[in-house]
């Protein structure tokens, strides 16, 4: 591991920088596709590059002006998470998870499917996965599908939802864009910055505060 992939030094704690997030970090929790917590993640917090996190601050920005506030499941993700989800892939028979994460779809076909990637772009330190919530009601928008729901469904552009649904996919997905995120096919809350900082550097430095104050 090269001294660039431990070194934090260009990330951010997200909620210094946008204070109005919500955070629910899915891999530091048990309620998620393995069942476990998720190897790196050793704090709920949610980390970003200096460059990405200012583009979702003016994301943020706008939705609260129209009534919404963003809600984090993921952002930085170190290295050793994704082999502990390849691992777990490939090495490990449990599928108790199968139901709530991947009822239509094979374990094995996970990463042939394209629903996890063996090189994360989370682990670049500009990607963000996220969905919003209503002030008014206090839940999330309804989306079609729950975060991580590795199916058809989930994929943006899918047309089996209905209208309100798949509009509210394009909002998120049209603000997104608009302060320089992109899009991948197979995930409606998956974002990552057109002009990221780091193209082709794997992180893999801790998640945690601690980590920041290291550099």
């Amino acid at each position: 591991m090269s001294e660039r992939e431990l070194n934090s030094s260009g990330f951010v704690l997200l909620s210094e920088v946008i204070p109005q997030i919500i955070q629910e970090i899915r891999y530091f929790s048990t309620y998620n596709f393995v069942g476990d917590r998720i190897d790196g993640y050793e704090e709920p917090c949610a980390l970003l590059t200096r460059e990405a996190a200012r583009a979702l601050k003016e994301v943020s920005n706008e939705m609260i002006v129209k009534g919404y506030r963003l809600k984090i499941f993921d952002a930085y993700r170190p290295v050793r998470a994704v082999k502990h989800f390849i691992f777990w892939g490939i090495e490990d028979q449990d599928i108790r998870m199968k139901p709530y994460f991947y009822p239509k779809v094979e374990k094995q076909e996970l990463f042939s499917g394209g629903y996890i990637a063996k090189e994360s772009s989370h682990s670049r330190g500009s990607a963000v996965d996220l969905t919003l919530l209503d002030m008014d009601t206090g839940k999330e928008v309804d989306m079609g599908s729950p975060f991580d729901l590795f199916d058809e469904i989930s994929h943006p552009d899918y047309k089996g939802i209905t209208e309100e649904q798949y509009d509210n996919r394009m909002f998120l997905q049209e603000t997104m864009v608009r302060h320089g995120f992109k899009t991948i096919e197979t995930e409606w809350w998956h974002f990552y910055l057109q002009d990221e900082p780091y193209p082709d550097t794997y992180f893999d430095f801790p998640n945690t505060t601690e980590s920041l104050r290291t550099h």
